[in-house]
């Protein structure tokens, strides 16, 4: 009998001791995923989002690695691909979406909130985007070092210089200039961080962010907006009449657009300002759509279609495809700008997506950077705009073209 009883009693550790076991290996681990990844065969029969974010996370193991980088540093287009993974995780929770962002959480946010690499004297709006991933993450461990994190950020915003009309510098070493990039930086996670801890107090403001570039930086020829404005006219490639610089940047504009539907979230109806978004968001989406290619993409400066030197760019296009669906899916544009995303998506997958042998896709025909004035110095011609090099997977054009995809159901 005794035996028996120990025989049963063994039987049922060992039992246990396997359950614990194979739930403690199953549990993936959060920055190791290389190896996975590595291996990973993307099936054709995948939505586009998801062969987008596969393809990243095998070319790319650790999320930092994003854009190539050959060390952790927190970045803006880290914080757009992965807030598009964020919103895919959403459609489609696969561990190993949520995985790669936590990895980069992981790699940045100390127990005391601050941020690895972050430097807040530089006022630099770009680093406000990647702290959208933070709301998530506080959300659902209310662990206090996120949070500290969210109000760091808060803290830049409330600090950042701005305009003697008050918009937001796009960073302390660019005095008086807005871009319209820094709009899409900056506001939706302003509008964020005010609904969720200061019961929208600041919504007038980020509209404020809006008004301004809008009321100067837009030309009333082609209802564009130009990419970049200086309150002090004091720039080179400033007109010293308006302020202006030069071109219309494609991207620039997708920037804008984005940063409209994304804020959009955070405003109620019934707020006296979310109108006039609105109004800005179909203004914008209306002159875009005169300078839609008929391949259904943008050319890299926006309005000089077929000159010399011009092409058709992945990071512009997509960008306005994923505003102009969400745009209508929200009830912001007319249904005829979901026919354009989609054929904006069609030209993308059928003209600038090249897929390889295990699957995995390229994103080509993406502008790496511009930008205005800096050293070397940026004149913001169209000379400039169309020599600047291109990227493929840039992650400016990933990024939005993974959010496309959802947004159109690809």
């Amino acid at each position: 009998m005794i035996n028996s009883t120990l025989n049963t009693f063994k039987i049922a550790t060992l039992i246990m001791s396997f359950a614990f076991f194979s739930c403690k290996t199953a549990k993936p681990e959060v920055s190791k995923t290389s190896d996975s990844q590595s291996q990973t065969v993307v099936s054709k029969d995948l939505k586009w989002s998801d062969k987008m974010a596969l393809t990243l996370m095998k070319r790319h193991p650790e999320s930092w690695q994003i854009d190539d980088a050959k060390a952790p540093k927190w970045d803006y287009v880290h914080g757009l691909v992965l807030y598009s993974f964020q919103e895919l995780y959403k459609k489609n929770p696969d561990i190993r979406y949520a995985n790669y962002i936590q990895g980069y959480l992981d790699n940045f946010i100390e127990s005391d909130g601050s941020i690895k690499t972050y430097e807040l004297e530089k006022y630099n709006i770009d680093m406000i985007v990647a702290g959208r991933l933070l709301f998530n993450a506080y959300d659902k461990t209310k662990d206090e070092k996120y949070l500290k994190s969210l109000q760091l950020l808060r803290k830049q915003l409330t600090e950042q210089p701005r305009t003697n009309s008050g918009g937001f510098w796009h960073k302390k070493i660019y005095p008086y200039q807005m871009w319209l990039d820094g709009l899409y930086m900056g506001e939706p996670f302003y509008a964020q961080y005010t609904v969720t801890f200061e019961n929208g107090k600041n919504l007038d403001d980020i509209a404020h962010q809006f008004e301004e570039i809008q009321s100067h930086a837009t030309d009333p020829k082609t209802g564009l907006l130009y990419h970049g404005w200086d309150e002090s006219k004091q720039m080179p490639w400033a007109n010293k009449e308006t302020g202006n610089s030069p071109n219309f940047w494609s991207r620039a504009l997708g920037w804008y657009v984005m940063a409209l539907v994304d804020a959009l979230d955070y405003f109620p109806k019934d707020h006296p300002k979310q109108k006039e978004l609105v109004g800005y968001l179909n203004n914008v989406s209306e002159s875009l759509a005169k300078y839609q290619d008929k391949s259904g993409l943008w050319y890299q400066v926006t309005d000089k279609m077929g000159k010399e030197g011009n092409y058709l760019e992945a990071s512009g296009s997509s960008m306005f495809a994923y505003a102009f669906a969400k745009g209508v899916n929200k009830g912001y544009l007319p249904s005829k700008f979901k026919k354009l995303a989609n054929k904006a998506f069609d030209g993308l997958t059928t003209q600038l997506i090249k897929v390889d042998a295990d699957g995995t896709i390229t994103l080509t025909q993406a502008c790496q950077v511009a930008g205005l004035g800096g050293t070397p110095y940026r004149d913001g011609s169209y000379e400039y705009y169309v020599n600047e090099k291109k990227k493929d997977n840039d992650p400016k054009a990933t990024g939005p073209f993974i959010l496309a995809a959802l947004e159109l159901n690809r």
